[in-house]
């Protein structure tokens, strides 16, 4: 039997050649880390000799090598009408004697293991593993067939044939043609494995790195409700989680994010054998479908695996609706980051105009042209070169004309599927998972699309205006002094942490809210008392999580903790709230709470809300955060600083104000440093010192408050300017009293950037640090570097 059927486990990844990547890898895995706790259901696979015999025997060999020869890939007719031609050759001839034997024994042999003395038949899956497949150069994902619950020993023998001629799929050849490998030097093979129940519980894919950055130390899991096939087809909008590897492996809280998918559909067993696609229960819809237990233990055993290969890994995961147990049904080599250089590319829109459509960003590019909205595979033809491919749901079947398009749109799918992983590879923009695409967006329209932007992906009517930067790193020179960066949008971080830093100078909290958020907090300390269409609109943002106060900390702690690890171990320093009081009103419930100011720049803002009684219930949920993140999480290189200081007194009042729930100065590590953007502030720096571990200068607030101006107003913005003796008076004097002190100083606007001159005398006075907007570090570092 060895020349036609090996198990599963007596496979290792030295098989490859004989049962393909995907077989060697699950054998791999059963030989070599069940005793670590992984868990892979068991099968057997056929070898590439018996596909090899298979083809000879049935007189195919010669005629599919005379035909591939000849082909023109790029011509989509002649590719359609071969591979329609191989398959059926293939699907119609039968199998040798002896192999159909060999499955049939091993067949037997799986059903005696599998237990089922009540007469039940096992179901198993079918599942293709070409030699040249899921190699670290080459993603080869989805390319050929799987078959689910499959039942019977005739069933299983007809998906092997079927199995067989996937190898040929339109798809599968037009990819080997560009990955450059040749069509008769790649065999498959057909594993055969026991399936998973995740039909009645879940299943997903995870990565052990985030797939838009790069960024190492993060595993990105998606999840939907049934058979994995919907993910992998990009048929459904998943759960999306990201897990922090230090934190997990620390045994200490580890998920830095959650967002809830629609989860819309399900594929399920159908009757007899098969499966079948059905809708979702809207109270299933507005649950996650892991628990956080569930997302650490499954993160926890895809550490295992990527230690075990020692690179980045795509990991197919099932969990059994019966037991709750979870498995791993399969596990490659991640593609894409595993030949990225070191060269910084980012890409930055200029313009903006009427936004048609949103989704899930794949990459970080943009693209544009004109839009071209296919119903079905059937219209590939219409689509040309430059062209922006706009279609329900991109499935790998589509691949020969993704090379042609500028960008991709679709209503379904996730990031984790095998059209994502494609675009990725060809490095084709994709936004996947808008909804309404085909129908909010004309047919021959110019259209821009932006995967630049962060987690969301934007359609923009018209061909708006881009840059591209591209930096390599190797050409960085030392910096005279530390360079950080301004990080408000978490869904960014991990890309921005690529970018040469010495950590985060402003992590905006405000912007969490409004972006992660989006309700007052008053309006969930007090949800009972909320109108109907409040609480309607509450209700659609928390669900998934335990009541309205735990999703406005959780929220805010997974916001801040993924701008914290992207930049671990450097210091990332988040400013506490500074929305005014008409910013707070717009949140969701907030008109009830805020009073109604002729100046809000000027009024209740930043310490003096800390300290009021009307809000100090509220700034204790962001004390909450905090301290979840740094003593829970681990991330103690979090640092906080309170805005709009206006007295040393009331400096002195938030320092008990924060003690007293629970972020104390030097508790853990923890400082607490102000921003200076006052001219109270550097006045009476030494005195405001004694309070705080350092200062950050709000170059902005500054300028207008020392010159009396309104930065909003065109008619005065050419008085606007931080280079004016009387600003650089003042933040002379804050640096002078950090120094002395020995205290940190830095600073957080744009001066630096816009204005060289400026830099130059802030480095000569000695200033510690400068944050800037991510955009602007590499021109700005090697302006300073110039200096020294």
């Amino acid at each position: 039997m060895s020349k036609n059927i090996i198990w599963l486990n007596e496979l290792t990844m030295q098989d490859v050649e004989i049962v393909g990547g995907k077989n060697a890898s699950l054998g791999e895995m059963i030989s070599a880390l069940t005793q670590l706790g992984i868990s892979v259901p068991g099968g057997f696979a056929t070898t590439a000799h018996a596909f090899q015999d298979f083809l000879a025997e049935a007189g195919l060999k010669q005629r599919i090598d005379q035909r591939l020869k000849t082909l023109d890939v790029s011509d989509i007719s002649a590719l359609k009408s071969t591979g329609s031609s191989i398959r059926q050759w293939i699907v119609e001839a039968p199998l040798p004697a002896a192999l159909e034997a060999d499955v049939r024994e091993a067949f037997q042999q799986l059903e005696k293991q599998a237990g089922t003395d009540t007469g039940e038949s096992i179901s198993v899956a079918v599942r293709s593993s070409a030699t040249a497949e899921d190699l670290p150069e080459a993603s080869f994902a989805g390319q050929q067939e799987t078959y689910l619950n499959v039942r019977g020993i005739d069933d299983v023998l007809h998906k092997i044939r079927e199995v067989f001629a996937s190898l040929y799929n339109d798809r599968a050849i037009s990819y080997r043609v560009h990955q450059g490998f040749a069509h008769e030097d790649v065999s498959l093979s057909a594993g055969i494995q026991l399936m998973v129940r995740s039909d009645i519980g879940a299943s997903g894919v995870l990565f052990t790195l985030d797939t838009e950055s790069g960024f190492t130390d993060a595993i990105f899991v998606t999840a939907a409700w049934g058979l994995g096939e919907t993910i992998v087809q990009g048929a459904v909008n998943p759960d999306e989680f990201y897990v922090y590897k230090p934190a997990l492996e620390a045994k200490r809280p580890a998920i830095l994010r959650r967002h809830r998918g629609s989860k819309a559909i399900k594929m399920v067993y159908a009757a007899d054998t098969g499966v079948e696609t059905i809708a979702v229960d809207e109270s299933e819809r507005n649950k996650f479908c892991l628990g956080d237990e569930e997302i650490e233990e499954l993160s926890r055993q895809a550490l295992v695996i990527e230690k075990h290969y020692q690179r980045p890994m795509d990991i197919e995961w099932a969990k059994d609706g019966n037991s709750g147990k979870i498995y791993i049904v399969q596990a490659r080599p991640e593609t894409v980051n595993s030949r990225s250089g070191q060269t910084i590319e980012r890409y930055k829109i200029k313009a903006h105009s009427e936004i048609i459509c949103e989704g899930r960003s794949i990459g970080q590019k943009i693209g544009q042209g004109r839009a071209r909205v296919i119903a079905s595979i059937a219209q590939m033809d219409q689509v040309k070169a430059g062209d922006v491919l706009i279609t329900d749901m991109t499935d790998p079947d589509w691949e020969p004309v993704m090379k042609l398009a500028s960008a991709i749109v679709t209503n379904r799918g996730g990031r984790t599927c095998h059209a994502a992983i494609i675009a990725r590879e060809m490095g084709v923009p994709a936004v996947v998972g808008c909804g309404n695409a085909t129908s909010a967006i004309e047919d021959g329209s110019d259209i821009t699309v932006s995967c630049a932007e962060g987690d969301t992906g934007f359609i923009y009517a018209g061909l708006l205006d881009f840059e591209i930067q591209r930096h390599e790193l190797k050409d960085m020179p030392p910096a005279p002094l530390k360079v950080m960066m301004n990080v408000g949008n978490p869904d960014r971080a991990f890309g921005f942490s690529q970018i040469p830093n010495a950590g985060v100078g402003l992590a905006r909290l405000e912007f969490i809210i409004n972006r992660m958020i989006g309700i007052h907090p008053r309006a969930l300390l007090e949800y009972a008392d909320q109108s109907s269409d409040i609480k309607a609109e509450i209700d659609t943002r928390i669900s998934g999580y335990a009541g309205p106060v735990e999703y406005y900390v959780e929220r805010l702690a997974e916001g801040i903790s993924m701008i914290a690890a992207a930049f671990a171990p450097n210091p990332v320093i988040v400013r506490l709230s500074d929305f005014k009081s008409n910013e707070y009103a717009n949140l969701i419930g907030g008109r009830r709470y805020e009073p109604e100011e002729e100046n809000p720049m000027l009024g209740f803002r930043g310490a003096s809300r800390y300290v009021s009684n009307e809000f100090q219930d509220c700034f204790e949920l962001e004390c909450q955060a905090m301290r979840k993140v740094r003593e829970q999480m681990g991330l103690s290189n979090v640092w906080a600083m309170v805005p709009f200081v206006r007295t040393v007194d009331e400096g002195k009042a938030v320092i008990e104000v924060m003690r007293k729930f629970g972020l104390e100065r030097g508790k853990h590590g923890l400082k607490i440093i102000m921003m200076c953007e006052l001219p109270s502030n550097a006045l009476l720096a030494t005195e405001f010192l004694e309070h705080f571990d350092g200062m950050s200068i709000g170059s902005n607030d500054m300028t207008q408050l020392t010159l009396g101006l309104d930065r909003d107003s065109g008619l005065i913005a050419d008085l606007f300017d931080e280079r004016n003796p009387a600003v650089k008076a003042l933040l002379s004097m804050a640096i002078k009293a950090c120094k002395a002190e020995g205290k940190y100083i830095g600073i957080c606007g744009q001066g630096p950037s816009d204005y060289p001159d400026l830099a130059a005398w802030l480095l000569e006075e000695g200033i510690e640090s400068i944050s800037l907007n991510p955009d602007t570090v590499v021109d700005t570092w090697l302006d300073l570097a110039k200096l020294k």
